[in-house]
């Protein structure tokens, strides 16, 4: 089998990503996506790729024994994989499959490098990633759990995963980003729904305090399929997740579902796009966000209808929860309609604790530190609680616990 670098599907890729990154240059604040969000800190910095092979760092969200496969990916280089895929499903990483078929037919054709400066960045420095495909028909009810782990001062990465849920096919898939130090993410993912399949798809991010992490998601849909994706930030000094819906086929729905938790100089910033090109398709978001101390949150959303998806049906909506008078949150959803068949509507709030609420639980002899926390929680738990695999929904709980400045009394007795 040829190596990573000798295939010509990468060698075609790495070349075009890194013509079109020199001619793009790093995003800067000029560019209208990019107004709210500078990665000048990042442009400056001499990144380096870590060497191949390194020791695997002390993981506490290993799912080993729940998932039906976890892969390790340690600074962009796969490590290790654990448990049997299923009949039917496909796992390995892209060094190993870029020579196959599917390499060949899917990677790199949804992703956009003309337009995005660091997905040509991605493309341009590709090392590895997970390739995952699942057959027609095959109704996978486990989860497969890929964990990326960054770690060490002035390293990068690039990830690069593909995934492929074949006609009729069923499947979920759980990417967790984590690490130490003040490493640089910049990842990459493509997932291709075929006719009626069904996917669930989980990103959720706990890096380092210290840490850059830039991602992007692009999610394919053909006819009568069906994906939801869930996006949490709880962790990370800066955050940039750009999440793309494009409903291809007829009567496709996709559920975007997102969760930030940030907190002291915490940058979260959360782009979503759906392409609504198909008609009878339904698209239903809501993204929330809870931010302390200076943390500074956006959530930009847009929903385009094209002229031939008549009968579509969207709703998005963002909520914020501000907790310090320093916080700042931009909320911009955007609803962009080109024909009159379609019930669309947005929606974007921005408010503090109930103090009602507060003077309830005050009154009930809960102490202001608790109230607040569990107000918080209150908050978020209508999106965590809808999460269907119980160790994501604790290592989310886990994450948020971690973001707050007091604990709930049981919380701190088992953190002693």
């Amino acid at each position: 089998m040829k190596t990573a670098v000798e295939t010509a599907v990468l060698q075609r890729l790495r070349q075009a990503g890194a013509e079109r990154f020199k001619a793009l240059g790093w995003p800067t604040t000029r560019i209208e996506e990019w107004k709210y969000t500078s990665l000048a800190a990042l442009a400056k910095m001499q990144w380096s790729a870590a060497i191949p092979g390194g020791e695997a760092p002390v993981l506490t969200n290993s799912m080993v024994g729940v998932a039906a496969v976890e892969m390790l990916f340690v600074n962009g280089h796969f490590h290790s994989m654990q448990g049997e895929p299923p009949r039917g499903i496909s796992v390995s990483n892209l060094a190993a499959a870029a020579d196959s078929d599917v390499v060949e037919q899917h990677l790199g054709r949804y992703a956009d490098l003309e337009r995005s400066a660091m997905t040509a960045l991605n493309a341009a420095n590709i090392e590895d990633g997970a390739v995952i495909v699942a057959g027609e028909r095959v109704p996978f009810e486990g989860f497969i759990h890929l964990i990326f782990a960054g770690s060490g001062d002035g390293v990068w990465s690039h990830p690069r995963n593909l995934i492929v849920a074949g006609r009729g096919s069923q499947l979920t898939v759980v990417e967790s980003f984590v690490g130490t130090g003040a490493y640089f993410t910049n990842s990459v993912t493509e997932i291709v729904a075929a006719d009626g399949a069904v996917v669930d798809h989980y990103k959720i991010g706990c890096e380092s305090a210290t840490a850059y992490h830039v991602g992007s998601v692009h999610y394919h849909q053909e006819r009568a399929s069906s994906v939801t994706s869930r996006n949490v930030v709880a962790g990370g000094a800066l955050v940039r997740n750009d999440i793309t819906g494009i409903l291809a086929g007829e009567g496709a729905s996709l559920t975007l579902e997102g969760l930030f938790v940030i907190t002291g100089q915490q940058h979260a910033d959360n782009h979503t796009l759906i392409d609504h090109v198909s008609p009878r398709c339904e698209s239903h978001e809501i993204y929330k966000g809870i931010l302390d101390e200076s943390a500074r949150g956006i959530f930009d959303g847009r929903i385009i209808v094209r002229p031939n998806a008549q009968k579509t049906v969207s709703r998005q909506e963002n909520r914020n929860l501000l907790l310090s008078e320093k916080a700042v949150v931009d909320s911009k959803p955007t609803l962009e309609i080109h024909n009159d068949d379609v019930k669309c509507n947005h929606g974007s709030t921005i408010g503090q604790l109930d103090e009602e609420a507060m003077f309830y639980l005050r009154s009930r002899g809960i102490d202001e530190e608790d109230a607040r926390t569990l107000l918080v929680l209150a908050f978020a738990s209508e999106l965590v609680n809808r999460m269907k695999i119980e160790p994501v929904r604790e290592q989310v709980r886990r994450a948020l616990f971690r973001q707050m400045p007091e604990r709930l009394p049981e919380q701190r007795e088992k953190g002693r």
